[in-house]
């Protein structure tokens, strides 16, 4: 049953990233939309997700996929209405699942109003909702975050006769969070979703939102302070819902996101990401247990979220350059594989379709600390288009069923938004939801088990963690404990057999959660035998 003031209960949630154009067309014009994904909750139901993360859905030239809005309150006309909105929150809430929304902070899209009216009047009293300059040598040491497009971080614009300051692309200027009224603005918005019922925001791009000399403005205190503001005025208001931090720093820098408990609930663990895919390599843990090394202990009540892919590219900037060449190399040999600073490759392509490392993956996914997020189409391991524009490859129809528009759509292929994948080994007629469904050993039921047992056991999303050293650096193995419960997880990260020595002195015996089978113990040791590329979680 949905219960709206539930503290805490994001601690123990899975996450589910939907782009809704991309997830089922219910009204046949080749664009998914609310409607679509209302149809699809069953799915998402039985899955056995939590939440469900709503990539932008607002009004929007869609220059950048949504992101450039030009209309915080209102639905982009090929995803529907308000009305289509309430439903679906409605039916959400009945299934006892959650939604939030993205809720982008740091810019709007230059056909927002806001922009247009700031760029045609200097004495507009939208002109002082950006930021302006008769120089683009203002704030000099802020990196360039697209490097492979951008050359600096302000942009010209002949109509209002100065330079206007944007961190991502320049379609979308940055609005000025000194000017009060843009922060009474953003606070409004928030509210409007907030009252029509959603749980929370995952706010983007949120290390940007003031500029000060001298500084690479990012992380400021000012930032901080209107992220508190807001957190507070959810907290007064909206008591239950979420924030969710996207800030692709260092853990040590994130952490002050979450405050004293009083900024974000959680926030999204960027480092360790990437290095899951190099233990997966690389063929050792020592990846993994540095970046925990790495990670501060966070205030009581918050959590971190994890992640395998998303919607962007496999960002390698929280890697160090020889590293970030080599995941490269190993991960995207072909140019068009790589976006900016990342790879612009879905996790079944990354993994070579190799079930039993994608296991593995997610494995790691759902028993390593945070709450993790899956991105939609992974649970059946759909694959990319890397011919695909930017990031489109990873964006493309949720393959529901056999057949050339994949169960997505009534309309031929040739009519959809993009393509269905017909790479082989990726094609409707090979990976679908339907398929799937029916076989005990799919992918599919194999992350629905993974995701119900992660969820029965707290020690997996509120518990402790210990590195276990197995006497072999191929393996990852830890315990994850929660009041009297204990849990033991062994994973080979090597494509050879290995045996895993655990200190475990006692008696008694261990059951796997996921198969049933016990593993006696007693003496000194716990040997355990794996075989390539296996986990076992042993309560």
């Amino acid at each position: 049953m949905y219960l709206d003031n539930q503290p805490g209960w994001y601690q123990n949630a899975v996450f589910y990233e939907i782009y809704v154009r991309a997830f089922y067309d219910s009204s046949g014009d080749g664009n998914g939309d609310l409607a679509g994904v209302a149809e699809k909750l069953d799915h998402l139901q039985d899955l056995g997700v939590d939440c469900l993360w709503l990539m932008p859905i607002y009004p929007s030239p869609l220059k950048d996929d949504g992101y450039d809005i030009a209309d915080f309150t209102a639905i982009h006309p090929d995803y529907g209405n308000l009305d289509d909105f309430r439903r679906l929150i409605d039916e959400a809430h009945r299934r006892g699942l959650r939604v939030i929304l993205d809720l982008v902070l740091n810019h709007t899209s230059d056909q927002h109003p806001w922009f247009q009216a700031a760029r045609h009047d200097r004495n507009s009293p939208y002109r002082d909702y950006y930021v302006w300059s008769d120089s683009d040598q203002q704030y000099g040491d802020a990196r360039i975050i697209f490097l492979d497009t951008q050359t600096s971080n302000w942009t010209w614009d002949e109509l209002a006769g100065q330079y206007f300051w944007h961190r991502f692309y320049p379609c979308q200027p940055d609005l000025n969070y000194d000017n009060p009224a843009v922060q009474q603005v953003v606070l409004e918005a928030a509210r409007f979703w907030l009252e029509l019922g959603v749980d929370g925001f995952r706010a983007d791009a949120v290390p940007y939102l003031f500029e000060r000399e001298g500084t690479n403005c990012e992380n400021l205190p000012e930032t901080h302070a209107f992220l508190k503001r807001l957190r507070a005025f959810i907290d007064e208001h909206y008591p239950g819902r979420i924030l969710l931090c996207e800030a692709n720093q260092w853990p040590h820098d994130v952490c002050d996101y979450f405050g004293e408990g009083d900024e974000f609930h959680m926030a999204f663990h960027f480092p360790l990401m990437p290095r899951i895919y190099m233990a997966l390599r690389r063929r050792q843990v020592n990846p993994l247990v540095w970046v925990f090394e790495q990670t501060p202990a966070i205030p009581a009540g918050c959590q971190w979220c994890t992640f395998l892919r998303n919607h962007d590219e496999l960002t390698l900037e929280m890697v160090y350059p020889q590293d970030r060449e080599w995941m490269w190399q190993e991960y995207a040999p072909e140019p068009r594989m790589r976006l900016n600073l990342g790879i612009r490759r879905r996790l079944a392509p990354l993994l070579g379709n190799d079930r039993a490392q994608i296991e593995l993956a997610n494995s790691l996914l759902f028993t390593l600390p945070g709450a993790p997020v899956l991105y939609y189409g992974d649970e059946i391991g759909m694959g990319d288009d890397i011919w695909l524009p930017d990031r489109n490859g990873v964006r493309t129809p949720m393959q529901w069923q056999a057949g050339g528009s994949a169960g997505f759509s009534t309309l031929e292929p040739v009519r959809l938004y993009a393509p269905v994948i017909d790479a082989p080994g990726y094609t409707s007629q090979e990976v679908n939801v339907a398929d799937q469904r029916a076989d005990p050993a799919s992918l599919l039921n194999t992350i629905r088990r993974m995701i119900a047992v992660r969820k029965a056991h707290l020690a997996f999303s509120l518990g402790e963690m210990t590195w276990v050293d197995a006497g072999d650096p191929a393996l990852a193995v830890y315990w994850r404990w929660y009041d009297n419960e204990r849990i033991l997880v062994a994973q080979n990260l090597s494509a050879e057999p290995c045996q895993a020595i655990v200190p475990a002195a006692g008696k008694g015996e261990l059951r796997d959660l996921l198969t049933g089978e016990t593993v006696g113990l007693e003496g000194e040791k716990l040997r355990l035998d794996l075989p390539a590329r296996a986990y076992r979680w042993l309560l």
